[in-house]
C-alpha cells in the first residue's frame, strides 16, 4: 500500500484535535509536530495515551482499510518511543502502513 506522509499527518492531527475536544483538554500544539504526546512534558498521560492510541488506529482503519496495532512489542522495543512526539508517531504509522 502506498499512502503518503503528509495523508497519516492530517488524520493524526484530526484525530487529536477530536481527542482534545471529546476530553476537554486544552493543549498547546504551537510546536506542530513537536509536541510532546507521552513522557516529561506529554499532553496525554497514560490513560489518556491509550485512548488516542486506540483513537489513530481506528482513523487509519476508517480512511484506508488497514488494520494496525500501533501498541505492540515492536513499538515497545524501538529506542526512540513512537508516542514520545507526534512526529514519532506519523513516521511509525507511516512505516506500518508501507510495510503492507
Amino acid at each position: 500500500m502506498n499512502v503518503e506522509r503528509e495523508e497519516i499527518k492530517e488524520i493524526i492531527f484530526k484525530t487529536l484535535e477530536c481527542f482534545f475536544i471529546e476530553y476537554d483538554l486544552s493543549v498547546d500544539m504551537s510546536d506542530g509536530e513537536h509536541t510532546k504526546l507521552f513522557g516529561g512534558d506529554g499532553v496525554l498521560d497514560s490513560l489518556g495515551l491509550v485512548s488516542f492510541v486506540v483513537a489513530v488506529e481506528e482513523a487509519i482503519e476508517d480512511e484506508f482499510n488497514v488494520s494496525l496495532v500501533l501498541a505492540d512489542e515492536k513499538a515497545m522495543s524501538r529506542r526512540t518511543s513512537p508516542f514520545g512526539k507526534i512526529k514519532y508517531l506519523i513516521d511509525y504509522v507511516f512505516e506500518l502502513i508501507n510495510e503492507k
